[in-house]
């Protein structure tokens, strides 16, 4: 019966934001908006029902103590190799995130329900809210690698589509594709990881790489298996969490609204590649090379970030990079297995971070108060690294956080430029191929005819336009 009881109460919780999603997007489909006053309503309501559902839920599964408890719901499609089921792996580290996140993004609903009064895109903004909480809850339950997958790709989607979102100037539409160009990267690793999960153990069951044992080896993966698919997890995580080398995004990405921005990349998105890391520590016990490069990551994103934040010009961008800053810190500590100070230092900071960035216009127009009140501006005193570096290391590392480590021409050098010599060249092939065809087909029909056909007969018959002749 208590079994029962948690599965209803997990799915009950999970299906809250999806049910929102389906009916905001239906309504947009058929052009039938519902009121703002009712968009915020049914939004409230969705995260009261999934917060109480998974605090309940919690509270049920700390009291019945053990390990990882997976929650099965039948299989919802049949292949020869099996077929996708849902499934959930609830502990209290997984439901106490997926309560966070229901408080989190219900606080943020409230605040953009006024912050966003009458704009344009106000019930656009709830749809991809709706999609983008739905996500995280699946990211925190998921039991198999399909359900975390669908929630990956629905954070990274709803991530893009916001920072797009006034979509009538040109620069968030760009920073937009950056955005998720950079998530399509860690959609790859993600997708790699899970095929490579599939092929060495036979099985898509999230059990095996976040509810094994610290003293016992993952089932069917040995030291290189279970290395492979750690470090593929470390690069899907570094790129959704802007980790280096995949840091230069997040000032892109403050195109978007200020409370996607707060619940984006100072509460949840941010965190969700270190609370991915956090549930596969087992998995890290058994990859030291894993662990390792995590944690140079995760220091050299900390030192990056807390460089870069001093000379950002606007505050958003300071805070994205001050967030990153503890995002790298969290990852250490995930690293060097302190996983209960990960978790309490990752709750924490989203509290902490998202009343800074729903609290920064408000500060600002204090501040703005203040220096009009004097007749100058604030000038802040010089920190601890400030007097710490020499004149000559401040005046490079001025340049270096400036430029946001060069981060975006490395990037574009490295990754860009290569991909579109080589889709340039395919693309050369595929019309040399083409050329060669229909050479090879006129000649057959001249030497079958007897005459010389119309190349635009054979034009027309490679795009399909003449294809009864």
């Amino acid at each position: 019966m208590a079994a029962r009881s948690l599965a209803g109460l997990v799915a009950s919780g999970v299906a809250a934001p999806a049910i929102l999603f389906a009916i905001l997007g239906v309504a947009s489909l058929l052009n039938r908006r519902l009121p703002e006053r009712w968009t915020a309503a049914l939004t409230g309501a969705a995260m009261t029902w999934a917060l109480v559902t998974f605090s309940l839920a919690g509270i049920t599964c700390a009291a019945r103590g053990g390990g990882p408890i997976r929650l099965s719901y039948g299989t919802w499609s049949a292949a020869a190799h099996g077929g996708i089921a849902l499934e959930f792996l609830v502990d209290p580290l997984a439901l106490g995130f997926a309560a966070l996140s229901a408080a989190i993004v219900g606080i943020v609903s409230a605040f953009s329900h006024r912050y966003l009064h009458r704009e344009p895109g106000y019930h656009r903004y709830f749809v991809l809210l709706a999609m983008f909480a739905t996500g995280i809850f699946l990211v925190a339950l998921a039991g198999n690698v399909q359900g975390l997958f669908v929630g990956w790709e629905l954070i990274g989607l709803s991530s893009a589509l916001l920072v797009g979102f006034f979509h009538e100037r040109p620069a968030p539409l760009d920073n937009a594709l950056r955005v998720f160009a950079v998530y399509r990267i860690s959609d790859a690793a993600m997708l790699s990881a899970v095929v490579l999960l599939h092929s060495l153990a036979g099985t898509d069951s999230l059990s095996l790489l976040f509810g094994a044992g610290h003293a016992e080896a993952p089932v069917g993966l040995g030291t290189m298996g279970a290395t492979a698919i750690a470090v593929l997890l470390i690069v899907a995580a570094a790129a959704k969490s802007a980790l280096l080398p995949f840091s230069g995004w997040l000032p892109r990405a403050m195109e978007g609204p200020t409370p996607s921005s707060a619940v984006y990349y100072g509460a949840l998105s941010i965190h969700a590649g270190c609370f991915l890391l956090l549930r596969a520590a087992p998995l890290l016990e058994r990859a030291p090379a894993a662990r390792v490069l995590a944690g140079v990551l995760g220091a050299a994103t900390a030192l990056y970030a807390a460089v870069t934040t001093r000379v950002q010009s606007d505050v958003k961008s300071s805070l994205a990079y001050a967030s990153l800053t503890q995002v790298g810190l969290v990852i250490c500590e995930i690293a060097a297995g302190y996983s209960t100070l990960a978790f309490a230092h990752l709750a924490g900071h989203i509290c902490f971070r998202l009343f800074q960035f729903l609290s920064a216009p408000n500060v600002l127009h204090d501040l703005h108060g203040i220096e009009a009140a004097i007749g100058n501006r604030l000038v802040p005193e010089q920190g601890y690294l400030e007097r710490l570096a020499p004149g000559w290391l401040r005046s490079r590392l001025y340049l270096f956080a400036l430029e946001r480590g060069f981060l975006d021409t490395l990037l574009d050098r490295a990754v860009v430029m290569p991909f579109r010599r080589v889709t340039g060249w395919l693309t050369g092939l595929d019309r040399w191929l083409c050329d060669a065809a229909l050479t090879v087909a006129r000649v057959a029909l001249g030497s079958r005819t007897g005459v010389e056909p119309d190349s635009r007969k054979v034009e027309g018959w490679r795009g399909g336009e003449n294809g009864d002749e």
